[in-house]
């Protein structure tokens, strides 16, 4: 029987006519309930191999595939997917994080500093955590894509740039460190990760013209590590790359605000850096290292050993963020250690990795970009056609759009079928001109005009891609006729591909090797959130967060002015969805 677990405020109020009733004494607490009490602490080993049926980080293991051992749901009998159990998570706003699973126990976190711990086996309240936020707080996207788990500590980065510790069990606080100056625009967004016996955040706040950053603490008492800054002071290595003399590094942007993949053998953490700040790079004349690239730090020291940078003097708002994931394929009869960025400027990159530099392989566009004309075959650099690159007083059109050919949402990867699935948005390109601003601290530092436009003649815009890592081609493509695509993919051994992501509010999954659509199911809200997959006394189950806002709605809503009426609105509000086969 499908249960359904919701927030329920009862207020109580007694008196008396001749006078007002004593308060009672607390009664005694309610025992701790045994999937609490036998939680089982979350070691290095057990990030570094995760059991089939727990799901530990974000992305389930370091490399970043989001892929599960699991096989029970299968193309054959996924038709029978049905919900178990649904909680509301009492907030709106958009939903993106992924359930984090450990021997019975699920942890959530949400948008306004919440964190749930639930039974998984019936979707009951075991704690709820929720951090009040200051008063006046800048938090631009009020979002949390996860939590970490590391010994019998829950790891939570709130809005404002602070970073928690919760006891496991019982949801209490055991450290708080604050990371940045929320006042100065700094704000996070993503899930701490924990490798090499630290853990690390980045912060949100390329708009506000902060300096980006990745920041290690000690994971027992919060006390921070080192910090390493995604844009160099002078006379640091990139440096060169900003004017000389010139005070622009200080607001360079290159915020960091998704969570970086991890190779274990070499202790190098590779995290997506933001664009430049301001927008339009002739206010920052030169390469600008690390805006727009993907770097590698050395998690023991803090020092980044390697980067490729994918947009030179970047100037269209493509944050590189997203992370490459770390998987080996085959490129002229040899393997090579792989590393793939599906990036926001619409190229896929296929890159290599070392114990330090990041060598370029090939890259190829996944959906319409007319930005670059050709790249250097050596190190990757672009050919950029300057007819297509704003400044200031300077107008260009330019595809993908500043939304990307795909944007934060996360690839998954199936060693099974060796693809790599993506969720991307095909014929969307802007209009962009540049224009002068001055920095205020905490204030909007873009310094540009857009305008979104739909490429003539197209006929969809959201896709779910397949690309064949050996080969670099793409092998299948499922389009959405009346949606963007906003959907985390999950790749699973029962041949399965889930996400969500489009504006009819369904739950999809895919055969994993030809595209087929094989089954979909309607959630409360749009899917952002990010799925995963788990096991419950020997039985599989699918979870994931439904929830539309901030960017998903914010592009609907520009294109319900471009093609008035086309796209549906969409209901908000947070739920945690769990399906199994019946």
């Amino acid at each position: 029987m499908l249960q359904i677990r919701t927030l329920c405020v009862l207020a109580l109020t007694a008196g008396a006519s001749l006078g007002q009733s004593q308060p009672q004494p607390p009664g005694p607490a309610a025992p701790m309930p045994a999937v609490l009490r036998n939680y089982q602490p979350v070691t290095a080993d057990r990030l570094k191999n995760p059991e089939d049926g727990n799901w530990l980080s974000i992305r389930r293991t370091y490399d970043g595939w989001g892929y599960s051992p699991l096989d029970q749901i299968t193309t054959a009998n996924v038709k029978g997917l049905k919900p178990v159990w649904i909680f509301s998570t009492g907030e709106p706003k958009v939903h993106e994080a992924a359930p984090l699973v450990n021997n019975g126990v699920m942890f959530v976190s949400t948008p306004n500093n919440q964190v749930i711990a639930l039974d998984v086996r019936t979707g009951n309240l075991l704690w709820r955590y929720k951090r009040p936020r200051p008063t006046g707080a800048m938090v631009a996207h009020d979002t949390s894509r996860g939590v970490a788990l590391y010994g019998n500590n829950v790891y939570f980065a709130a809005g404002e740039a602070v970073l928690v510790a919760l006891d496991a069990k019982t949801g209490k606080e055991v450290w708080t460190t604050t990371v940045a100056d929320n006042k100065s625009g700094y704000y996070i967004s993503l899930a701490p990760l924990i490798a090499g016996g630290k853990v690390m955040v980045g912060a949100s706040g390329g708009e506000f013209g902060v300096r980006g950053f990745v920041a290690a603490f000690d994971p027992e008492s919060g006390k921070e590590q080192w910090r390493r800054y995604t844009i160099p002071a002078p006379g640091e290595p990139g440096s060169e790359t900003w004017p000389k003399g010139g005070d622009q590094w200080k607001t360079g942007g290159g915020s960091v605000w998704v969570t970086g993949n991890y190779d274990p053998a070499t202790n190098l953490a590779y995290w997506g850096v933001g664009n430049g700040g301001p927008w339009m790079g002739d206010q920052r004349p030169g390469d600008n290292l690390y805006t727009s690239s993907t770097i590698a730090i050395d998690v023991a020291t803090g020092k980044i050993k390697g980067h490729h940078q994918y947009d030179p003097n970047e100037s269209w708002d493509w944050d590189e963020v997203s992370p490459p994931i770390l998987v080996d394929y085959q490129r002229n009869g040899k393997t090579v250690k792989g590393l793939i960025d599906v990036a926001r400027d619409g190229y896929l990159w296929f890159l290599e990795r070392t114990h330090g530099a990041i060598n370029f392989v090939e890259g190829t566009p996944f959906v319409k970009q007319n930005v670059y004309k050709s790249l250097d075959p050596k190190t990757g650099r672009p050919e950029v056609d300057p007819d297509r690159k704003p400044g200031t007083g300077k107008t260009a059109d330019f595809c993908p759009s500043l939304w990307g050919g795909k944007n934060w949402p996360p690839i998954a990867y199936s060693p099974q079928t060796r693809m790599i699935y993506i969720p991307a948005n095909e014929n969307l390109c802007m209009t962009s001109t540049g224009e002068k601003v001055e920095y205020i601290p905490g204030g909007r530092y873009l310094g540009a005009r857009t305008q979104l436009s739909v490429a003539p003649g197209a006929d969809h815009i959201g896709e779910v891609q397949a690309w064949n890592v050996d080969t670099g081609k793409r092998v299948w493509t499922h389009t959405y006729a009346n949606s963007q695509n906003w959907g985390p993919m999950l790749a699973t051994a029962g041949g399965l591909v889930f996400s969500g992501g489009t504006n009819d509010r369904m739950f999809h999954a895919f055969d994993a090797a030809s595209g087929k659509l094989l089954w979909e199911f309607p959630t409360s809200s749009g899917i952002t959130g990010q799925p995963v997959s788990f096991l419950v006394n020997g039985k599989q189950y699918i979870a994931v967060q439904s929830g539309w806002g901030v960017d998903a709605r914010s592009m609907q809503a520009v294109l319900n002015t471009l093609i008035p009426g086309k796209y549906p609105e969409v209901p908000e509000g947070g739920a945690i969805w769990v399906f199994a086969v019946k």
